[in-house]
């Protein structure tokens, strides 16, 4: 470093004592670096910035290559094939689907509620009567073949019997309810069977 400024300090002292008088001077010089130079840090600064702004001129440069090259070739095969137009015929009127209506399973045979007795026991006979209904119900339903394909429950708890199900007309509905009334110990009858018209 070059030092151009240099300051010098003088300092004076008197020292009186009563069977003396001493003076003592001293000079002090002080030397200032030379501050027209780029310090180190602002140099490192500049060095990073360009090498960034270098990298980012590069990314740049080549990217804009590869899109040229890019385009380049879409262009190349463009012109060498023609583009071909494919035209199909129109569609005929399309046929409506064909629904097969296959005839209901055969209904299981419906489950038995047998419900346990009141505190007092008394209905021992209604349930084993309860059971005699159930099964007479059954045979006459599946001897019909009309009631039989319809998948139609009917379940008896005290001689009262609820159908349940569903049905295509009215009539269908009526006949099932006069089936099960003709069954002998059958004291009512909740149908709740659904119709629904096809």
């Amino acid at each position: 470093m070059a030092y151009d400024d240099e300051q010098a300090r003088r300092s004076r002292v008197v020292v009186e004592t009563p069977t003396s008088k001493r003076e003592v001077t001293q000079t002090e010089s002080y030397r200032n670096p030379e501050r027209n130079g780029i310090s180190g840090a602002t140099v490192g600064v500049i060095v990073v910035v360009a090498i960034a702004l270098i990298t980012v001129v590069v990314l740049f440069l080549m990217n804009g290559q590869q899109t040229n090259t890019a385009n380049d070739n879409l262009a190349a095969q463009q012109a060498q094939q023609p583009p071909v137009v494919a035209q199909q015929p129109a569609p005929a009127a399309q046929q409506p689907p064909v629904i097969i209506q296959q005839p209901a399973p055969a209904a299981p045979q419906p489950p038995v509620i047998i419900n346990q007795p009141a505190a007092g026991g008394g209905s021992a006979p209604n349930m084993s009567h309860d059971g005699a209904i159930q099964t007479a119900i059954d045979k006459k339903i599946g001897d019909d073949p009309t009631l039989s394909s319809l998948g139609v429950t009917a379940t008896v708890l005290d001689g009262k019997v609820t159908l349940t199900g569903t049905v295509r007309s009215e009539a269908l509905k009526s006949q099932i309810d006069r089936t099960i009334r003709s069954v002998k110990g059958v004291k009512q009858v909740d149908n709740q069977i659904v119709v629904i018209p096809s």
